[in-house]
C-alpha cells in the first residue's frame, strides 16, 4: 500500500465536495493542489488560511511579490506558475520582473525601493527565519502591524503550499506559466 500524496479525483465524498465548493475553480474544475489538500478534510478546511480575499491589508502587487518569491525560493513551479497566470498581469508585473523574481539575486533596477525591501525581507524570512537590522527597522517603518502579519502569514502559507505541491509532484496546470531560465 502506498501513501503517496495525490490529487483526489471525482466523485468526491459529500463532505469533501462541500468544502471544495468553497474553493475557486478554473474552467469549472478544481485545480490539482486543492484536490491534493482534500486528502485530509481537516487540512482542506484549516491547513491553509485563505489569504487571497479582497480584505487583505496588502496591495495586490505586494501580496504577489511575497507569493512569487516564496514559491521561487522553494522551487515550486506549480504554484508560481498558477499565480503568474492568474494574478501576475493584474498585479502589474513586467515579463522582466517575472524572470527576475526567480533568480537568486534580484536586479534592483527592475523594482521600486519598496519592492526591493519586500523581496529582501521575504528572502531573509525564507532562509533565516528572521529579519536582520537595519532591514527590520525599515520594514517596521514601511509596513503597519497588520501588513507585517499578513506578510508573515503569506510566507508561512506559501511554504506549506510549496511543500504540498512539491511532495505531491504536481504537474503544472495547463494554463500556468513555467519557470524562466534560472541561475
Amino acid at each position: 500500500m502506498t501513501n503517496r500524496l495525490l490529487p483526489l479525483e471525482e466523485p468526491f465524498t459529500n463532505e469533501i465536495e462541500e468544502v471544495l465548493s468553497r474553493y475557486p475553480a478554473v474552467d469549472g474544475k478544481i485545480i490539482a493542489l486543492f484536490r491534493t489538500f482534500a486528502n485530509s478534510r481537516r487540512f482542506l478546511e484549516k491547513g491553509v488560511p485563505n489569504l487571497l480575499d479582497d480584505n487583505s491589508p496588502l496591495g495586490l502587487k505586494d501580496r504577489e511579490i511575497v507569493i512569487l518569491r516564496v514559491t521561487a525560493n522553494t522551487n515550486c513551479e506549480y504554484e508560481w506558475g498558477v499565480h503568474v497566470a492568474v494574478f501576475g498581469k493584474k498585479a502589474g508585473f513586467t515579463e522582466g520582473q517575472f524572470a527576475d523574481i526567480c533568480q537568486s539575486s534580484i536586479n534592483r533596477d527592475l523594482w521600486s525601493p519598496e519592492e526591493c525591501l519586500l523581496l529582501n525581507v521575504v528572502d531573509q524570512l525564507c532562509f533565516r527565519g528572521n529579519i536582520g537590522q537595519p532591514d527590520l527597522e525599515e520594514f517596521q517603518h514601511r509596513y503597519t502591524a497588520d501588513t507585517q502579519l499578513e506578510i508573515f502569514a503569506l510566507c508561512g502559507t506559501y511554504h506549506t503550499v510549496s511543500f504540498v505541491a512539491n511532495a505531491a509532484n504536481l504537474a503544472p496546470e495547463p494554463f500556468a506559466a513555467r519557470f524562466p531560465s534560472r541561475d
